[in-house]
């Protein structure tokens, strides 16, 4: 973070802090927003400015039992000053909104695991933007990986908007484009963004009045660092060229980080995602989806696989034209992904919950248990 934004004290409210959150604080502790995590330990922000603080041991262990439970950018913790004048994060304040992804636990070989469990990549958001490149070799989006992405911002909580980033390396294609990410975001604002001419940077920064906080995911080349950068007025964050051949970008950031601005609201800044694994979907999916979910409810049959059933509405609007044929292929995707993802959860908690009792079990057949 440029230390030119780095003021030697913070007010709390301005980064979001309420009664509500108050009223959870365990006494005796000093309230802060973790704005970088590190092995161990996150750097805070606070009333006393920028803080380094270690974890708990309360905090390993809950984070040991489930990832999910590690601190995360934009959690609220809460500190204690320990007598030698540092200070440790004692436990994290509930959160309001969690953006995660599922999947991505390695095997010892290097390979994913297929792991059930979920990463945090930012806590207590507003608005989840969703950045993609509009690249001047092609005026066709990655239309899979938004929606990916907006099945996880509707079920973190937090509002999704689509910015297709890099609007002026397009040209003409602009308007087709647009079109087109809008057909697979429906009921999602999506807007135009050119950060080198501040071409929609003021609408963008229109969602983090007051003090709300938005996360920036995308591709790495998507643009993500340098809007932070046009939001913060400064370079806050570390920015680089895409490649001329195919006009990827490489991982200039490598970490999150939570950017408070000037003019009020935060931002969090993300290095770019490859994998993006479902997580415990509830109606994430079917939000995304909503176009063929109101199809649906015209089908003659209520368990219809949208296949070649008889009087099928979703089958008939691919026909017309009306749906992407791409699109059905893609709902169906993310849905059997969402439930091999609910099967493997069931499966570890019932795994969790076993082993739970087989510790008990063992404590109460231990001699003397229980006797007078």
């Amino acid at each position: 973070m440029s230390s030119s934004v780095l003021p030697d004290f913070y007010d709390l409210s301005a980064l979001g802090w309420n009664d509500s959150l108050a009223a959870g604080l365990p006494a005796g502790t000093l309230p802060a927003r973790v704005a970088r995590v590190d092995r161990g330990a996150a750097e805070v922000l606070c009333a006393e400015g920028q803080l380094t603080a270690h974890y708990s041991a309360r905090v390993r262990r809950a984070a040991a039992t489930d990832p999910v439970d590690l601190p995360c950018v934009g959690d609220w913790a809460a500190l204690r000053r320990l007598p030698e004048g540092r200070f440790e994060l004692e436990a994290l304040l509930p959160r309001r909104t969690a953006f995660v992804r599922g999947g991505v636990g390695r095997t010892s070989q290097g390979g994913l695991s297929g792991d059930s469990r979920g990463q945090v990549l930012a806590a207590n958001v507003d608005v989840v933007f969703v950045a993609e490149p509009a690249l001047h070799a092609t005026d066709t989006a990655d239309l899979g990986r938004i929606e990916r992405l907006l099945a996880l911002a509707w079920e973190s909580g937090g509002h999704p908007v689509v910015l297709v980033t890099k609007a002026d390396l397009i040209g003409d294609g602009l308007a087709f484009l647009m079109d087109e990410v809008a057909s697979a975001a429906p009921g999602v604002d999506v807007h135009a963004v050119c950060s080198v001419t501040g071409e929609g940077v003021d609408l963008v920064r229109g969602y983090l009045e007051g003090s709300r906080t938005a996360v920036v995911l995308g591709a790495s080349g998507a643009g993500k660092s340098t809007l932070v950068n046009a939001l913060a007025g400064e370079a806050v964050m570390e920015t680089q060229q895409v490649r001329a051949g195919d006009g990827r970008g490489r991982h200039t950031t490598v970490h999150r980080e939570l950017i408070p601005l000037p003019g009020g609201g935060l931002v969090i800044d993300t290095p770019g995602i490859r994998r993006i694994g479902l997580y415990e979907m509830g109606e994430g999916v079917e939000a995304v989806f909503a176009d063929i979910e109101e199809l649906a409810e015209e089908c003659r049959f209520a368990d219809c696989g949208h296949d070649s059933e008889p009087g099928c509405a979703v089958v008939a609007a691919i026909e017309d034209g009306t749906l992407p044929e791409r699109r059905l292929a893609s709902w169906r995707k993310l849905q059997r992904e969402a439930a091999w993802m609910a099967s493997r959860t069931d499966a570890r908690l019932r795994k969790e919950l076993q082993s739970k009792w087989k510790v008990i079990h063992k404590e109460m057949r231990k001699p003397g248990r229980n006797r007078p």
